[in-house]
């Protein structure tokens, strides 16, 4: 969880202690009302977005009957970064959401920052009873008061639970459950239960520092993970540990890690490690430095904990944007939307293992239409589309554009994949937007692209998502147009319905 500046804080602190002490003064449970708000210039219409208002970092993934939580980092008073609270959305298929009161909010501890939420079957924290266990999010606090005045110890963690389904949450009278010890980056736990612990990865300036507990309460320090190789362009946040499955069968550990700035084309990135964890050390496999999207705008993904094991899928969604412009991309009700919900795998390329990156299966039930389109040019009728293309051997381009001249362009040329939204649309706000963006393929035959026209973003997911980028964009008319270069004759269309 980046702070943007610490300059205005303590105003801004003091008036949320005034207002906001506790959850969302709005009933628990009760839907928030979808207006029209949900139709404005750019508002996504198949991405998930806040009611209104700022968002970023995703938070406290999990699943618990039949719903899938997803919190968010969210200032519910401005279109900027602020005080942060714990946004609230469920959904039972990932891809429609509906909107609940804020679940987390400020006190006197401090802002509530990014974190991760576990259900606590066995009922080892003692904040449920042994027949109705709690859901219980474990969270950074971060005290503006104690970061203005130049103090190291001012983030902190703490917990919240939940015994209603996560409609209510309860603030532990304990908190906080891990102190700082001097350290001023000391945020972003993520906690998993592994074996008959829980494990809590927590970045940590520059390293990603691992707890154990047994109770989720009391907390044992145990290792720190800083290879020398890894990218440190920036502070490291947001870390993720869990297991994902080879080709081959073998099991192995993968660790997540959000650097903002220092990512492969500017500004914030996901490196990934694979390699294993004993419980106590992680240890990486490879010394090279991997990306989970060479795109300019995913951030701060984590997976959903929780997951049945019948469903046999490791879930992830990240914050659509980059810090690099993040507050000053052109939306006014709303500033902000994720990614869309992605199903994780391992796949093998030559002496490595690769993440890939699926759009999960759900969202083919938004599929509205099907075309076939043949040729070389040729228009999109869908505002909302999905479209699947097979390049030829050798390179290829791809423009997506409108009849105003604002276009992007994708194209491949040797062994290199690039993104130019130079001519997009609107782009003037930030110096950092109007860029071309790069990514190497490594060797790889690019036999498939799968791409989803959003009405202020582009993705797309190479060979089933072996390599992805995701885009934000700002057209001021939908991209109407498709040319092509490089391609087989056949190309599939989809016109998707909005989620709204």
């Amino acid at each position: 969880m980046y702070t943007p500046t610490n300059a205005f804080l303590p105003v801004l602190f003091l008036a949320v202690l005034a207002v906001s002490v506790g959850c969302s003064s709005a009933p628990s449970g009760e839907k928030l009302e979808q207006d029209s708000r949900f139709d404005e210039p750019f508002r996504p219409q198949y991405h998930f977005s806040p009611p209104s208002q700022w968002m970023n970092d995703p938070n406290g993934m999990v699943y618990f009957e039949g719903e899938y939580h997803l919190f968010y980092q969210h200032y519910p008073d401005s279109n900027v970064w602020g005080p942060m609270h714990w946004g609230h959305a469920i959904s039972e298929d990932l891809v429609h959401w509906e909107h609940l009161p804020i679940a987390i909010a400020p006190d006197s501890l401090g802002w509530i920052f990014s974190g991760s939420a576990v259900f606590d079957e066995t009922n080892s924290s003692g904040l449920g009873t042994p027949d109705n266990p709690p859901l219980v999010a474990i969270y950074t606090y971060h005290d503006p008061v104690g970061a203005e005045a130049g103090r190291e110890d001012f983030q902190t963690q703490g917990i919240a639970y939940s015994t209603d389904r996560g409609r209510n949450w309860t603030k532990y009278t304990g908190n906080p459950v891990l102190k700082n010890p001097g350290i001023r980056d000391f945020r972003d736990p993520k906690v998993s239960r592994i074996g008959d612990r829980w494990i809590m990865s927590l970045a940590v300036k520059d390293r990603i520092r691992f707890y154990s507990s047994g109770n989720l309460l009391d907390w044992t320090y145990e290792s720190d993970f800083q290879p020398e190789w890894a990218a440190y362009g920036g502070v490291w946040e947001c870390p993720d540990l869990f297991t994902l499955t080879t080709p081959e069968g073998e099991e192995k550990w993968i660790l997540f890690v959000s650097i903002n700035p220092g990512g492969p084309n500017g500004g914030s990135a996901t490196q990934y490690f694979v390699g294993d964890f004993d419980g106590t050390t992680f240890t990486s496999e490879s010394d090279q430095v991997k990306w989970l999207d060479y795109g300019a705008d995913n951030y701060a993904g984590v997976t959903w904990s929780n997951v049945p094991e019948s469903d046999g899928r490791r879930l992830f969604i990240g914050w659509m944007s980059n810090w690099a412009y993040a507050n000053v991309v052109p939306t006014e009700n709303w500033r902000s939307a994720n990614t869309l919900p992605r199903a994780l795998q391992l796949i093998r390329e030559g002496e490595t293992y690769l993440i890939r990156s699926r759009p999960v299966a759900e969202l083919e039930k938004l599929r509205k239409s099907a075309s076939t389109k043949e040729g070389d040019s040729w228009d999109i009728e869908a505002e909302l589309a999905e479209l699947l293309l097979f390049p030829e051997a050798g390179d290829f381009r791809l423009e997506l554009g409108n009849q105003a001249g604002e276009k992007v362009l994708l194209a491949k040329k040797g062994d290199q994949l690039t993104f130019d939204r130079s001519q997009s649309g609107i782009s003037g706000f930030s110096e950092a937007f109007p860029a071309l963006h790069t990514a190497p393929l490594n060797g790889m035959e690019v036999n498939e692209l799968r791409v989803f026209l959003d009405r202020s973003s582009v993705e797309v997911f190479v060979n089933q998502g072996a390599l992805v980028l995701s885009e934000i964009v700002f057209p001021e008319q939908p991209y109407s147009q498709a040319r092509l270069t490089g391609f087989k004759r056949n190309h599939r269309v989809y016109e998707l319905t909005g989620i709204w």
